[in-house]
This record gives C-alpha cells, sequence and structure tokens, in this order.
C-alpha cells in the first residue's frame, strides 16, 4: 500500500459513521450493561482556540452555546489540558519530556506550592479527599481552599471554576490563597480561551465542582534525528494541501465577525469541515514524500495523543456507567476520539450538530 492509499485509508476511518450511522462495536460483545440500556453519553465538542480569535468573542456572543451545552446537562465536563500527574511525571523525567516545550503544557506551580505548602502528588492527593466530601452549598472558604489546592496541583481549570463562583468581595487572600496566587487567579479570569469563555461558564451553571484535564503531549514527544527537516517537511505537506481549507476559514471568520459563536461551532462540528481539517492535515502528512517517513511519524504521534487522551476520558467516568459527558476539544481531535470512543462498551456519541440547533 502506498502513502497516498494509505492516508486515504485512514482517512475513511477517521471519517466513518460521520454521517450519523450506528457503527458496530469493535472487539465488543453485548452485556448486561448493553442490554438493559445503562449507556453513557458522550458529547465532544470541537473548537476553535478562542484566545487566537480576532475579534474575541464576547461573553454575549457565547451565552447561546452556553445555554445549549448547559441543556445537555453533563455531569462531566472535560478540557484539553494536561492532567496534574501526567505534568509531574513530565517534570520528573526531563531527559525524556523536554522542559521548555512542556512548560507550553504544564502551569508553574511554584506560587501555589509556596502558598499551600504541598507538592503536586500532595495536591493532588488534598484535592481528592476533599472532591470526595464536597458539599451541595460549599462555603467561599471551601471554594478557596479547593481552588489554592488545585493551583498546586496544576489543575488550572478547576482552580478557575472554584474562584470564578466567588463574589468579587470573597475573592481574596485566604484558606491557602496568597497574595501571589489570588494575583494568578485574577489574570486567569479574564484570559479568553475555551475553559473560561466556555468550560467554566458551563460547569458553573449546572454546579459541577470541577473540571477534568485529559490532554496528554506524551504521545506526540517524538524524537527524530533531524528536528529541523522533520518540521520542514511536515510544514511542505501542509502547504501543499492549503487550497480547500480557504473556504473553511473564511466561513470560519465570518462567523467571528458576526459575533454567532453558534454559527461558529456548528461549522467547527460540521462532518464536511472536519473530513476537510483531516484530510489537509494528516492526510497531506501521511503522503508527504520523504525518505524518513516524516509524516507518519508525525500521524503515528497524533494519533497516540489520541489514544491517551481517549484513556483518559473513559477514566473520567469509569465509575459513573451512566454519565453524561461534555468533552471540549480543539476541533482536529474530534474525529478520532469519536472514532476511539465508540469501540467502548457502553458509550454512545451525542451528535454535537443536534445539540447546537
Amino acid at each position: 500500500m502506498n502513502a497516498r492509499t494509505w492516508a486515504l485509508a485512514g482517512l475513511a476511518a477517521f471519517v466513518g459513521g460521520w454521517a450519523g450511522v450506528a457503527q458496530a462495536q469493535v472487539g465488543a460483545t453485548p452485556t448486561k450493561a448493553d442490554e438493559t440500556g445503562v449507556h453513557a453519553q458522550v458529547l465532544v465538542l470541537g473548537t476553535a482556540h478562542l484566545s487566537r480569535l480576532k475579534p474575541a468573542l464576547t461573553e454575549a456572543a457565547l451565552a447561546p452555546l452556553i445555554a445549549r451545552l448547559a441543556a445537555f446537562r453533563p455531569d462531566i465536563v472535560a478540557i484539553e489540558a494536561m492532567p496534574a500527574e501526567s505534568c509531574d511525571t513530565a517534570a520528573r523525567h526531563p531527559a525524556t519530556f523536554d522542559p521548555q516545550e512542556f512548560a507550553t503544557y504544564c502551569p508553574n506551580v511554584e506560587a501555589a506550592k509556596k502558598s499551600t505548602g504541598l507538592d503536586v502528588p500532595a495536591a493532588m492527593a488534598e484535592m481528592n479527599r476533599l472532591l470526595g466530601q464536597w458539599p451541595a452549598t460549599p462555603s467561599p472558604g471551601q471554594r478557596r481552599r479547593l481552588a489554592a489546592v488545585a493551583m498546586a496541583a496544576g489543575e488550572y481549570g478547576t482552580a478557575a471554576l472554584q474562584w470564578q463562583q466567588l463574589a468579587a468581595t470573597e475573592q481574596h487572600e485566604s484558606d491557602g490563597i496568597d497574595a501571589a496566587v489570588a494575583a494568578q487567579l485574577k489574570a486567569m479570569a479574564v484570559q479568553t480561551d475555551e475553559v473560561n469563555r466556555v468550560a467554566v461558564p458551563v460547569a458553573q451553571r449546572i454546579s459541577l465542582a470541577r473540571l477534568h484535564a485529559i490532554d496528554d503531549h506524551s504521545g506526540d514527544n517524538v524524537t527524530v534525528a533531524d528536528a529541523a527537516a522533520y518540521g520542514q517537511a511536515i510544514q511542505r505537506a501542509w502547504s501543499g494541501a492549503e487550497a480547500p481549507m480557504r473556504a473553511v476559514r473564511e466561513r470560519e471568520a465570518l462567523a467571528v465577525r458576526d459575533k454567532d459563536a453558534l454559527a461558529l461551532y456548528r461549522h467547527l462540528n460540521d462532518p464536511a469541515v472536519l473530513r476537510a481539517t483531516v484530510d489537509s492535515d494528516f492526510g497531506a502528512a501521511a503522503s508527504e514524500p520523504s525518505a524518513e517517513k516524516y509524516g507518519r511519524i508525525y500521524v503515528g504521534g497524533w494519533e497516540t495523543r489520541n489514544l491517551r487522551m481517549a484513556a483518559n476520558i473513559r477514566a473520567a467516568f469509569r465509575e459513573r456507567p451512566n454519565a453524561r459527558v461534555l468533552v471540549i476539544v480543539g476541533s482536529s481531535h474530534k474525529p478520532m476520539l469519536e472514532r476511539l470512543l465508540r469501540t467502548l462498551e457502553g458509550v454512545d456519541i451525542v451528535d454535537a450538530i443536534t445539540a447546537l440547533r
């Protein structure tokens, strides 16, 4: 099988089932859970990285999107952020995980470590303890404490969720939050990324205590002898497949200009748009002609990353077999994650376009 044939076969696998046709689960047999209809409902929402949009979408523009996602009533909201344990592992293995690169994925926990006296493992243990006894109506002090501990763990999504549920008069130093950590939390609150502008408001509206970080960058931490040649080969492949994406980007820009978040997200989650995105990125890379097969290495890293992300998503509702799960990830992750999650027993994929109507 040549590279182009391989790429097309891979694309067919990525996009299989996008039209809503039910697929038989691979390697799974019906169980009592299947027979009694106890299934998890997973909605994978493909998103743009909102902090890069110009002009930025306002809270008012995003309000209709938030309302529809909240109407799904998720029990779990998962975000494209590195889990605390993964960042801690990367920090302990600098020869394997380049500290400079992983600093872009993992937050700096030093200020919160000083404020709380907790390193990442201790902070994760304390965070889990607090969540295990979380009350229906937490006090401001309990919210501040969980925010402080989550900051020390590197679980910034959960910290932002707790901090932003505090009244302005309660957003102050106390319960493990000192001046430095308070400043970090206040800076996070005005960021325009999809965690702060979509995930946090949805979770806040339905009274969730945490956000689940499910990203992984150990999988795409590829090792090549000539990093510059690798990067150039992938860039050439992308440049050669750029033309079909122009109309896609123009429509995205139009929705942003019109401040129409629903139109933007319906566009991003449209099967035809997803197909074009996969073709121009991974399909193009898989076809690049270098003797080193740089494109195939890139695709292998992407697949490994998504396999581990799918495992992290599954772990988030492992003990809740009938959970409703909202996963907010960059739109290029959506096709493969849905494909992987469909193979799991007792998991139904919710159509994002239907949810956004």
